[in-house]
C-alpha cells in the first residue's frame, strides 16, 4: 500500500538488489557449465551494480548497471533466466502445493461434513424444497446460491397424470427405495449416486442425488409439509392403518411387487412434481496439532480415522469421521432416553449435551440403540475413546461400532469456512 509514496530512486535501488540476488543464484547454479569468460563477464556486471549501490549513484546510473546485468543474465542464465510463463506458473503452483500439503498434514486440515449425524451442530447436505414452480429461484438467484451455499438444483416433472406414489424399501438408509448408480461429481469426478424412481401411475420419473444425501427429509417436506413426524414414522403409521398400496412395477430385473406410500398429491403430465436444491455440507478446518500436546476433552468435536475400527473399515476403509467425544478411558456411559449419563451423572462439557439431554432446539435426544440398548452400561477401555453423533436418531456412531483407538484421534474442528450461513465462524 505504501509503495505508492516510495520515490523512484528507492524503487530502483530495490530493483537493483533483486537483480543481484538473481545473478548470485545463476552464478552458483551454473558456474560449472559456464565458460571462464562468461563467469568473468557475469561477475563484472554484478560488481558494477554493487558498486553503484555502495556509492549511492543516481537513478540513471543504476538503471544503466541493471540493463548491463540483465543483458549478461540473458546470455548466461540458461533455464533460470529468462523464464517462460509456463515455467513460472509451474514453479508457483508446485511451491503452493508443497506448502498446502505440509499445512494439511501437520497443522490444519480442511474437512467436509457429508451427513447429518452431527446436525444441528454441524450440517451435512440438506435439501430445500420449493412447493411450487413459482417459488423456484431465478437463474441469477440460483447462481448466487451456488456461490454462497453450494446449492445444486433438482427439478422433476411428472411423466403422467395421477397421484405421486413413493416405492418403499430403502435397505436401512431411508424408507424410500433407491438404486445405486455411477455418476459424476461437479460433472468431472467419478462418484457413487443414489437413483430414486417416483411413480405416477405405472410410469416413473427419476432423480439422482449424492450417495450420502438423506432424501427422506426432502420427500417428507415435499409431500407431507407441516407434518412433524419423520418419513419412517409416517410410513409406519400408514402401515399400521393398512393404507400402504401393494402393486407391480417394472424394473431392470423384471416385474416386481412393491409397497407404495400414497402422497395425496395429484399432478398432470409435464407438471412439476418435485423441486428442491441440495445445499452443501459444512466445510471446516480441523486443528491437527493440539492432540499431540493435550488430551482430548469430553465435549470436543472429535475428528478421527476409521482404519482401525473393524466395522467401519470393512464398510469404507480408512476414512475421516467427525462425532462428539463423550467418553475417556475408564468412563462408564449409559443412555436413558433422552439423556446420556457419564459416570452416573448427566453428561456435560458441551452445549450440545444439555440440549440433547432435554431434546430441545432441534436436538432429538440420545437413543438407546446398539450396545446401549436397554439402558446397558458401556465402559470405555484403556487407550480408547467413545464418540457419538449429536443427531442420535440418524448417526452411525460408537453405539454400534464401539470405541476409537487413541492413536487414531486426529483433531478438533476450528472454523466453519463454507458455506456462508449463520453457522460460518468458530466451530462449536
Amino acid at each position: 500500500m505504501f509503495g505508492l509514496f516510495t520515490s523512484q530512486h528507492s524503487k530502483t535501488r530495490r530493483l537493483a538488489n533483486d537483480w543481484l540476488e538473481l545473478a548470485e543464484k545463476i552464478f552458483h547454479y551454473r558456474r560449472d557449465v559456464l565458460a571462464e569468460a562468461e563467469r568473468a563477464e557475469l561477475a563484472e556486471a554484478a560488481a558494477g551494480v554493487r558498486q553503484a549501490l555502495r556509492e549511492k549513484a543516481d537513478t540513471a546510473k543504476l538503471k544503466l548497471g541493471i540493463d548491463d546485468l540483465e543483458r549478461v543474465l540473458r546470455k548466461c542464465g540458461g533455464s533460470h533466466y529468462p523464464k517462460s510463463g509456463l515455467v513460472e506458473n509451474v514453479e508457483f503452483f508446485l511451491v503452493a502445493a508443497i506448502v498446502i500439503l505440509g499445512l494439511r498434514a501437520f497443522y490444519v486440515q480442511p474437512f467436509k461434513i457429508p451427513t447429518n449425524s452431527m446436525w444441528p451442530s454441524y450440517y451435512g447436505m440438506t435439501g430445500e424444497v420449493f412447493a411450487a414452480k413459482s417459488d423456484e429461484p431465478s437463474a441469477a438467484a440460483q447462481a448466487a446460491r451456488l456461490a454462497l451455499f453450494g446449492a445444486k438444483t433438482r427439478r422433476v416433472d411428472a411423466p403422467d397424470t395421477g397421484e405421486v406414489m413413493l416405492p418403499l424399501g430403502g435397505n436401512g438408509r431411508g424408507v424410500v427405495a433407491f438404486g445405486s448408480v455411477q455418476g459424476r461429481s461437479w460433472g468431472v469426478f467419478p462418484a457413487k449416486l443414489r437413483e430414486y424412481r417416483l411413480f405416477v401411475g405405472q410410469r416413473a420419473a427419476t432423480v439422482r442425488v449424492p450417495d450420502d444425501f438423506d432424501m427422506d427429509w426432502v420427500l417428507r417436506d415435499a409431500y407431507f409439509p407441516g407434518d412433524k413426524r419423520t418419513l419412517p414414522e409416517i410410513v409406519n403409521a400408514e402401515r399400521i392403518a393398512g393404507r400402504l398400496v401393494e402393486a407391480t412395477v417394472n424394473t431392470s430385473s423384471g416385474a416386481q411387487r412393491a409397497y407404495f406410500l400414497r402422497t395425496g398429491k395429484t399432478v398432470r403430465a409435464g407438471e412439476r412434481m418435485l423441486s428442491f436444491d441440495i445445499l452443501t455440507g459444512d466445510q471446516l478446518f480441523v486443528d491437527r496439532v493440539s492432540y499431540h500436546f493435550v488430551r482430548p476433552k469430553v465435549g470436543d468435536g472429535f475428528v478421527f480415522r476409521t482404519g482401525n475400527i473393524p466395522d467401519l473399515a470393512r464398510m469404507g476403509g480408512d476414512q475421516y469421521y467427525i462425532k462428539r467425544l463423550v467418553g475417556l478411558p475408564g468412563d462408564e456411559l449409559r443412555i436413558q432416553r433422552p439423556t446420556l449419563y457419564r459416570n452416573g451423572a448427566p453428561i456435560d462439557g458441551a452445549e450440545a449435551f444439555g440440549k440433547n439431554n432435554q431434546a430441545k432446539e432441534g436436538y432429538v435426544g440420545y437413543r438407546e440403540e446398539g450396545n446401549f440398548r436397554g439402558g446397558a452400561t458401556v465402559k470405555v477401555g484403556e487407550h480408547q475413546y467413545m464418540a457419538l453423533g449429536d443427531n442420535s436418531a440418524n448417526s452411525l456412531d460408537g453405539r454400534y461400532w464401539g470405541t476409537v483407538p487413541a492413536k487414531d484421534a486426529v483433531g478438533r474442528p476450528l472454523f466453519i469456512y463454507y458455506p456462508f450461513t449463520k453457522r460460518w465462524g468458530p466451530a462449536r
